[in-house]
This record gives structure tokens, C-alpha cells and sequence, in this order.
């Protein structure tokens, strides 16, 4: 939708420039992912920076001097570090966080004060099960809680307003994946099978475009009442998205789509899209029946 939008937008119409743009935008949301965890270790390894600093205070108290730097130590975050596959990724995206210097102090001091982190060190019976929930508890009520971090977030990823959700699916699978035993260390991936959702998305993506006007007659038939400035321009692109799924993704039922582009235009187009759009699509889609385009049949149908 948004490479839709953004070719729309365009005066030079790229349709391969846009499709690269298209695979990228896929691979900027592992590359947050693997930021997001590089953040968290950054979180976790501050506290011997904050020890140093409490030390070396000019009148440090007894608890300055014997800061506890059991976090270090945290299951979780020894088996990531160790973890060749975050180990590579890191390094293929460059990933770090210097160019903020000031973040993981706060959220360090922020993680520092909190109850939790007081139970987390004087629990005595911690394992990986325990260690999980300190980093559950640093990423949910620490990082997403901070202004800070929301802004540095926004900053690194544009669209991180809008991949959120999927991101903190991906922290969750990724302690949920992690366990004690060998080679169960494995990071979360974007897709659980990526060839099939790659060629879905392209799919997808030229036959909208190669579609196009068609797609723009089927929708202007039924809209001859409206004002054309009046119609927003992303309810004519998921109208046309829909249409192509609507008539060449034959194992996709016909609800399901209708349901995805609503929820679409519910998240990013008009208040009154909603149902501008599932009134429009439903007299096209009655044309469509009549005329014998529209045939589902496939695995999605059982």
C-alpha cells in the first residue's frame, strides 16, 4: 500500500525502482528488530558504566561502591550476544546506537529505579525463566514507555509507527524461542515462509500496477456521483489492491480480502473510508460475479 501510494505520488513511474523500494521496506523491518534487541543489550550492559560512574562519585556511599552487576549475567542476554545469527545481523546492518548516547543511560535509570529491577537483584533463585521477565519488563515498561526512546525509534525507523505491533511480535517469539537447550537460540523471523510471501507481495504489487486502468474504469462506474477531488487517494489504491486480489488471487477467499482493506482504511485513510469503500467494492464485486471473473478455488477455500 504505501510503495502503491508513493508510485501514485511519483512524477518518473519506476515500476522497478519501486519494487526494490518495496523488498527493502520488508528488510528495514528485520533490520529494526535487530536494532530493538541491540537496544535492550545496550540497556542491560549500562549498568557496569553506571557502576563505574557511582564509584568513582566524589563521596560515594557504601552502595555506590558495591553496586550489584548481576544483570550482566542475565541468561537471556548472554545466549543473544553469543547468538551467531544476531551476532552476523549486527554486523550487516551496522547496527548501534552511539549516535545516541544519552539513551541508554535514561533508560538505564529508569530501569535502575523501578521495583522490578530492586526484586530482580535480590531474587536468589533467578533462571532463564526469570531473566525473560526482567527483559520483558526493560522492553515493554522501559523502552516503550520512554519518550526518549520513541523519538530515537521514529528517528532510525520511519515507519516505526506503523510496524510496531509487528516488532513486538518478533521480541516475543524471540524470548520465546530462546531456551537452554543447543541451537534452540533462534532469532524471530518477518515471514515463516518468506519465498511464498515474497512472491505474494510482488504478485500483489504488479498486478495492481499492470491492472491499473481497469481497475480505474471498475471503480470510476461506480462513482460517477462522487467528486473526484472528494475521493481520498489511498481509498482508489486499496480499491484497486483488492480488486486485483479480488480477481487473480483465486486461493484467497472473497471475505478475507474485503476484511483486510477495510481494516486497512479503518488504520490509514478517512474516517468515512470504511465504508465508502465496502459499498463500492460490492457493487463492483456483484458486476464481477455475473460476469464470471470472480473464481475461488484453492487451499483457502476449505
Amino acid at each position: 500500500m504505501q510503495v502503491m501510494y508513493a508510485f501514485q505520488q511519483s512524477e518518473v513511474k519506476d515500476i522497478k525502482q519501486q519494487e526494490k523500494n518495496l523488498l527493502a521496506s520488508v528488510d528495514k523491518v528485520f533490520e529494526m528488530y535487530i536494532s530493538l534487541l541491540a537496544l535492550i543489550v545496550d540497556v542491560v550492559q549500562y549498568a557496569e558504566v553506571d557502576a563505574i560512574d557511582r564509584a568513582n562519585k566524589y563521596l560515594p556511599s557504601e552502595d555506590d561502591l558495591n553496586a550489584s552487576l548481576k544483570v550482566l549475567d542475565n541468561r537471556f542476554i548472554q545466549l543473544l550476544i553469543n547468538n551467531n545469527a544476531y551476532i552476523d545481523a549486527v554486523k550487516k546492518y551496522k547496527v548501534s546506537w552511539s549516535f545516541d548516547p544519552e539513551l541508554a543511560r535514561s533508560l538505564f535509570s529508569t530501569l535502575k529505579n523501578s521495583e522490578e529491577y530492586k526484586e530482580y537483584l535480590a531474587k536468589t533463585d533467578d533462571d532463564l525463566h526469570s531473566d525473560k521477565d526482567l527483559i520483558k519488563f526493560i522492553f515493554k515498561k522501559v523502552i516503550l514507555k520512554s519518550t526518549l526512546a520513541q523519538q530515537a525509534l521514529e528517528e532510525k525507523h520511519l515507519n516505526w509507527q506503523v510496524d510496531q505491533d509487528v516488532l513486538q511480535a518478533m521480541i516475543a517469539k524471540t524470548l520465546k524461542n530462546f531456551s537452554g537447550e543447543p541451537g534452540d537460540q533462534k532469532l524471530a523471523q518477518i515471514s515463516a515462509n518468506w519465498d511464498e510471501d515474497r512472491e505474494f507481495i510482488l504478485d500483489l504489487y504488479q498486478k495492481t500496477i499492470a491492472h491499473n486502468a481497469t481497475f480505474q474504469e471498475l471503480i470510476g462506474a461506480k462513482t460517477q456521483n462522487w467528486e473526484t477531488d472528494r475521493i481520498a487517494m489511498m481509498d482508489v489504491i486499496l480499491m484497486k489492491m483488492a480488486l486485483a486480489e479480488l480477481i487473480y488471487f483465486t486461493s484467497i477467499p472473497v471475505k478475507v480480502t474485503i476484511n483486510e482493506y477495510l481494516e486497512l482504511a479503518k488504520e490509514f485513510s478517512t474516517p468515512k473510508s470504511n465504508s465508502f469503500i465496502n459499498g463500492i467494492l460490492d457493487k463492483i464485486l456483484d458486476d464481477l460475479k455475473e460476469e464470471g471473473k470472480i473464481r475461488k478455488y484453492g487451499r483457502g477455500l476449505l
